[in-house]
């Protein structure tokens, strides 16, 4: 008896029925299918409303906590120049935390059903349809969960005064992550440096998917190796 394999069906909700693709999920979720039109993810409205985010939503919500965590660190006494120098900071580690969740957690390879569906949720999604627009940038329900372990993280290494500070300058590089994302995708930029990282964003997306994991810089694809081929021959040259 012939086994038939699974095929999903993109007229239906796709959360649940990519995990069954089991060990061919990593072949089919890095074929994309470029379309505005994203797929349904959820049979359930609410659930589905939770996947959809309009781009300014992220810093329509998060810039004025971001403000607010500033003026608390120059209300417990820090200076203005001080709290500068924290929120550049809290941006450099940003940069880093960007390359390693994109290379190590959305780039993990699965196989098995509910791994299968958590990596589609997590990351996949944006792989199978990389210009569905309203599944570009985080859901900001998910940003706020996150946002407690990323406080209590920081305020385990830093004092009182300067986690909101330090906190506040890794949230602002979020916000320039996720729109820098979404501008790279949907924006049409004519000089560099943000067309040069358009190419090279969607180099990763259609063509080598294994490399150039960052999005708002190349720095760390060029300190840990991951630049890909075509820019590593152009740097020895």
């Amino acid at each position: 008896m012939v086994v038939q394999e699974y095929t999903v069906d993109l007229n239906e909700p796709l959360v649940f029925q990519v995990g069954h693709l089991e060990e061919r999920y990593q072949e089919w979720v890095h074929q994309p299918i470029v379309s505005k039109e994203g797929p349904r993810f959820f049979g359930n409205d609410v659930l589905e409303f939770l996947t959809r985010t309009k781009w300014w939503a992220v810093p329509t919500i998060w810039l004025p906590v971001v403000c607010c965590l500033f003026v608390k660190s120059i209300l417990m006494g820090h200076t203005i120049q001080e709290v500068v120098l924290m929120a550049l900071f809290g941006i450099f580690i940003w940069t880093l935390i960007e390359y390693t969740l994109h290379r190590f957690l959305f780039h993990i390879e699965t196989k098995t059903y509910w791994a299968n569906t958590a990596h589609y949720l997590l990351h996949g999604c944006h792989h199978k349809h990389p210009m569905d627009s309203l599944r570009l940038v985080f859901p900001p329900t998910a940003t706020a969960i996150l946002c407690f372990p990323f406080w209590n993280l920081v305020a385990f290494f830093a004092t009182p005064s300067t986690t909101p500070a330090l906190f506040g300058g890794g949230l602002l590089g979020y916000v320039m992550y996720d729109c820098t994302h979404y501008y790279l995708h949907h924006g049409q930029p004519s000089k560099d440096p943000a067309k040069h990282l358009k190419r090279y964003h969607l180099n990763h997306h259609f063509r080598i998917q294994d490399k150039g994991f960052g999005i708002t810089s190349t720095l760390w694809d060029t300190v840990f190796g991951t630049l890909p081929p075509a820019m590593t021959m152009g740097k020895k040259n």
